[in-house]
């Protein structure tokens, strides 16, 4: 941390160092990403920095404004950005850091090997896929034929082809079919938690009259919740309140059922059948999206004591990135050197995920693609779930 925050006090502006006034927010994820793709595509070694928090008055002297703690609460979720909509798939870490007493944020971009970094999909009509950007005297320019096409040429010259990749599920050979079972979801605790509190409301219009009324709920209660739960006179605004909040209540209950309880792990293997190592590999999935269809986008809390805790730094670091959109699912991790001669492991931590009844006798296509500063082009392929 004490280098981020020397970076912050004593870098000056150039094509591996940006400084901002003020975070980028939910407003500024336009000029994010364009200033990302810049400094990614700058023909420099090491990692990159855009500090947050440092303005220049009229003499070039530093001036410091604090960025607020909320925008490293994760929404927006900056990484998450840029694996969505950037390829290959980029490295980014924010953190906030301290100088003279104000506190100010660094985003570190790991070491850029895989240029030229583009769009992979639309972002607005002004960033659109397949732009580039690269910094010239510190300030970001959309990219030419000629640049990308020069960047392109470097990437090719010692490249290696795609075909010797093989990427599949492992096993005694490489599969490309992997069985998921399918789970009652109707289990969920915040599902059976939510039928519990229907039936009150049914047992409180059923009849007519308080006093039945209330020993009628009494007995509901004593059925659904036994006598380890004392009953609470509750009117039907106060149980239908409830309701609204079952799912944040029991999100962690959820979270535990779905990927610990009744998880399914999926792990992939790469096998480089070449005779040279590729180089700073990425890997991206796509996977389409179902309400049956669950995929954790970071670990489940431990339970701990009758709670949950949260897992170790590590644990957390060690997941796959998700993305979950409305139709489709995106996981990417780096992989970095992939020996060639025998088979390794994608994920360090295998991906969760948990499917309902509702898709039993589906499949899922799976598209692959595997990104590396020495491949000639992408290897790309599908895979497939099979419920």
């Amino acid at each position: 941390m004490d280098h981020l925050a020397q970076i912050a006090r004593s870098a000056t502006p150039s094509t591996a160092v940006q400084f901002r006034k003020s975070a980028y927010g939910k407003n500024g994820v336009h000029d994010f990403l364009r200033d990302v793709l810049a400094i990614a595509n700058s023909s420099i070694e090491g990692n990159r920095y855009i500090v947050i928090g440092v303005g220049f008055d009229r003499n070039g002297r530093k001036k410091l404004h604090a960025v607020d703690r909320d925008d490293f609460s994760g929404k927006p979720a900056y990484q998450a950005l840029a694996n969505e909509h950037i390829e290959p798939p980029l490295r980014i870490r924010y953190q906030a850091v301290t100088v003279d007493g104000e506190r100010l944020g660094v985003f570190e971009i790991g070491d850029c090997q895989d240029r030229p970094y583009m769009m992979r999909v639309d972002h607005s009509e002004l960033l659109r896929r397949g732009d580039a950007y690269m910094r010239v005297n510190d300030v970001p320019v959309k990219m030419g034929r000629r640049q990308l096409q020069t960047l392109f040429e470097t990437k090719f010259r010692d490249s290696v082809s795609a075909t010797s990749i093989e990427i599949g599920f492992p096993g005694e050979i490489i599969y490309k079919d992997l069985q998921v079972a399918t789970v009652n979801l109707d289990k969920l605790p915040s599902a059976v938690a939510g039928w519990k509190l229907t039936q009150l409301m049914e047992a409180r219009t059923r009849v007519a009259g308080a006093t039945t009324n209330s020993m009628l709920a009494r007995l509901t209660h004593a059925r659904l919740f036994g006598s380890d739960q004392p009953y609470e006179s509750r009117s039907t605004e106060d149980l239908l309140a409830e309701m609204q909040q079952i799912e944040r209540q029991y999100r962690d209950h959820d979270r535990h059922f779905l990927f610990e309880e009744h998880k399914s792990d999926v792990q992939l293997v790469v096998y480089n059948q070449g005779e040279e190592a590729i180089r700073d590999a990425s890997l991206t999935l796509v996977v389409p999206n179902h309400d049956a269809f669950h995929v954790a986008t970071e670990l489940p809390l431990r339970p701990m004591d009758g709670g949950f805790v949260e897992r170790t730094r590590r644990e957390r670091a060690n997941y796959p990135s998700v993305v979950v959109r409305k139709k489709a699912i995106q996981v990417s991790t780096k992989l970095g050197q992939i020996a060639p001669g025998a088979p390794s492991e994608a994920f360090k931590i295998p991906l969760r995920l948990c499917a309902g009844h509702a898709l039993k006798g589906r499949r899922f296509g799976v598209q692959y693609t595997l990104f590396a500063q020495n491949l000639r082009a992408p290897a790309k392929g599908m895979l497939r779930l099979l419920f």
